[in-house]
């Protein structure tokens, strides 16, 4: 049976290397001269550091347009509350998503079943698993997935004849 597989995961190479990139732009830049301001990465989290709300705001803008540039989808991020840690001091937890919700899973898999199309979608843990009869079939569920789903980055994998 033809089948394949919607996850929503970012890939860290891709995060890594726009988190690498923003805090080298970040030391560059002539309004962040002096400044306490970078992105650390710790495995799914990211921290922006900077000495004001203002040049916060400025951090998270130099991140979110180099990881557009390295297409990392910013609908991945989940923005924390800001937080103080000294003086004027303040930073912000951003988690990055993985893996589709169960109340998001069974929304995509109730659009599928209501679609009318020829297929089966399984919750198979953070991911969903669609199979049909027809490779036709399948890549119309892809195209209305992309059409009607738009909370969420997906990515369609694990193609199979």
């Amino acid at each position: 049976m033809p089948s394949f597989d919607v996850v929503s995961e970012a890939s860290q190479v891709e995060v890594k290397n726009a988190v690498d990139q923003a805090n080298k732009e970040i030391t560059t830049r002539f309004d962040f001269k002096g400044s306490d301001a970078r992105v650390e990465q710790k495995e799914r989290e990211l921290t922006a550091y900077a000495d004001s709300e203002f040049q916060l705001s400025q951090v998270r803008d130099v991140l979110t347009g180099k990881m557009s540039k390295r297409n990392v989808d910013v609908r991945f991020l989940d923005l924390g509350k800001i937080e103080k840690i000294g003086g004027d001091k303040v930073k912000q937890v951003i988690k990055i998503k993985n893996g589709i919700e169960s109340e998001a899973a069974k929304k995509i898999q109730r659009l599928i079943k209501d679609s009318k199309i020829k297929v089966q979608a399984s919750i198979q843990g953070d991911a969903l698993r669609v199979t049909g009869t027809k490779r036709d079939d399948l890549q119309s569920t892809i195209a209305m997935l992309k059409k009607d789903v738009t909370d969420l980055p997906l990515e369609f994998n694990n193609f199979r004849d």
